[in-house]
């Protein structure tokens, strides 16, 4: 054998599996620490709601199997840079578990097409369903090359090493991502309470005016009761006259989010969806306030708020340029409202519970300034 070849093999032999570790490694340790970007308390929820809880988990059931899962991920990327049971074991694992994300993902492709970010790698590397297919292919192929490069006989049988990373890793997701936490500081709860009050006061002066306002009666010309009493003709005309005009509106229905407002389904309304901590819900709120500003007629805007980075809410509407009625939603709860599949900023423009327009994201779907103020000054039989 020549020298090339001799190197060649050498190669193949030592260095491969050397790289084809750091590799799968590397991929599974991403994959975990990404599950937990930007923070533990929006990514967990946001992975539970829309991945898991579709698949059938209870919320409860997510919870801990969301954190027992990027557990293992973690303790799997550790695992592949030691040889406490390689080829036995943890060569074979991270093979199955790849192979059960794949048949998921396959499935996911075949029901619902190749749409959104399958959460692989959560929000930090979004992706497709086909391009995380094709990546957990391409581990599989490398992991079949790492086993059979690997000897048995160089497996150190230490298990309670195995377990004890396992262990490890799984608690440490619990602890960075606890089940149980508030919802909402006391800054939040402090604000809120101080719209309410200042709501309140609006709506007991403006009963007041009501209430006190005397009524203003011309000179020489008699009362409308005594015309309508005097000239039974009058009557029937003033009827007629008081007849109510066609109303260019859409029927009452239910859009599902009488939950969070108890009038949203009255009249025409704006509910948004945003993350007090999301540049993109910012510039948003900040567009609508705009829009608002120039319209008189313009709905009423009202805003449920993500509980993540809730103490960031004051400066949002500050960014926004005013403050509009709100409501704050555990992140769980929150997705659970707006839908899995949709994603912040949301915008929902509704009329008597009908959903007229919905944005979401910052993609195809996203909030379009100039094209909503086109829509909402649309009649409803030019909508239809």
């Amino acid at each position: 054998m020549t020298t090339t070849g001799i190197e060649k093999q050498g190669f193949v032999n030592k260095q491969l599996p050397m790289i084809i570790k750091g590799i799968m490694a590397g991929m599974f340790l991403l994959s975990a620490v990404a599950k937990l970007y930007p923070s533990p308390n929006l990514a967990l929820p946001t992975f539970e709601v829309k991945q898991l809880i579709p698949m059938g988990f209870s919320e409860t059931g997510a919870a801990y199997f969301s954190r027992i899962l990027i557990g293992c991920e973690l303790a799997l990327g550790i695992l592949l840079l030691q040889k406490n049971y390689l080829k036995r074991l943890v060569i074979p694992m991270s093979f199955l578990m790849l192979f059960i994300f794949s048949v998921h993902l396959s499935y996911e492709i075949a029901s619902t097409g190749n749409s959104g970010n399958c959460g692989c790698f959560g929000s930090l590397l979004p992706m497709t369903p086909v391009q995380a297919l094709i990546k957990n292919i391409i581990g599989m192929g490398l992991l079949v090359i790492l086993y059979q490069k690997t000897a048995k006989q160089d497996d150190r049988l230490n298990f309670s090493f195995l377990a004890a990373i396992t262990f490890a890793a799984i608690l440490a997701v619990f602890m960075v991502g606890p089940i149980q936490r508030k919802s909402s500081d006391e800054l939040v709860e402090e604000m809120m309470q101080e719209m309410n009050e200042d709501e309140n006061t609006d709506e007991s002066s403006v009963k007041t005016i009501e209430s006190t306002d005397p009524k203003i009666e011309t000179p020489g010309k008699q009362n409308d009761a005594d015309v309508k009493a005097k000239d039974p003709k009058a009557v029937t005309e003033n009827v007629k006259a008081e007849e109510k005009p066609v109303v260019d509106e859409p029927k009452a229905k239910k859009s599902g989010f009488n939950s969070q407002f108890g009038d949203i389904d009255k009249g025409r309304k704006i509910l948004c969806f945003f993350a007090p901590g999301c540049d993109h819900c910012k510039e948003t709120a900040k567009a609508l306030t705009e829009l608002a500003s120039k319209d008189p007629d313009f709905p009423e805007m009202k805003i449920v708020f993500m509980d993540e980075e809730a103490e960031l809410i004051p400066d949002f509407f500050a960014f926004a340029g005013k403050k509009y009625p709100f409501k704050i939603l555990d992140v769980g709860s929150f997705w659970t409202v707006l839908g899995g599949t949709k994603d912040t900023p949301g915008v929902f423009y509704l009329w008597n519970g009908n959903i007229v327009k919905e944005y979401d994201g910052i993609n195809e779907r996203a909030f379009k300034k100039e094209e909503f103020k086109k829509i909402v000054q649309k009649k409803w039989s030019e909508l239809k």
